[in-house]
């Protein structure tokens, strides 16, 4: 069941679902309204032939570029960019979260995630955020603005195990700024 902008309030009041900062008037009839931190992170440019190795890291791939707040980062089509929200979400062992775009931004061609949308019970830290321009033009992004929304739902019992429990292999907790992938650890491990 998808929670109310009610029964958002009311897990707020009761310190079950935190949202630091929070501002009360982003919070919408079933979701809440998130905004784009400064940090973003770029794929450096290659001057020779280059590729993603899923069993490497991809951290030489990648550069940070920090936005502030009078200047715009320009999307050009086609690019892709890794980025943060504002808000630190806290999520209980009873609650998921689903991230998804604003649609005003979507009809011009932005996309805020192709595959992770999803927000685990026990969830902490700041969400990275997959940034695609689809459309024929560059898209500017600014320092706080609204960037997403997350919604809420409310799971049929309390999970077993929360997100960040050492035997899940959880890569992203916690996290402040833009992450790039940790697949490359899973080849480590052996999963």
């Amino acid at each position: 069941m998808v929670l109310s902008d009610r029964t958002i309030k009311d897990e707020i009041a009761r310190g079950r679902i935190i949202i630091e900062p929070l501002i009360p008037s982003c919070i919408q009839p079933a979701s809440v309204d998130l905004h784009l931190d400064k940090k973003l992170l770029v794929f450096k440019p290659q001057r020779h032939p280059a590729y993603i190795d899923i069993r490497r890291s991809p951290d030489h791939l990648n550069e940070v570029v920090e936005l502030d707040e009078d200047n715009a980062f320009f999307l050009n089509p086609g690019e892709f960019v890794l980025a943060s929200t504002l808000e630190s979400i806290t999520l209980p062992d009873d609650i998921v979260g689903r991230l998804e775009g604003k649609s005003s931004l979507g009809r011009i061609g932005l996309l805020i995630h192709s595959t992770a949308g999803y927000v685990d019970p026990g969830w902490q830290g700041h969400l990275t955020i997959e940034l695609s321009n689809v459309a024929k033009l560059p898209i500017t992004l600014y320092y706080k603005m609204k960037i997403g929304q997350i919604s809420f739902l409310r799971l049929t019992s309390p999970v077993d195990r929360l997100y960040g429990a050492a035997e899940l292999g959880s890569k992203y907790q916690g996290q402040i700024e833009p992450t790039a992938s940790k697949y490359h650890e899973d080849f480590v491990k052996g999963s």
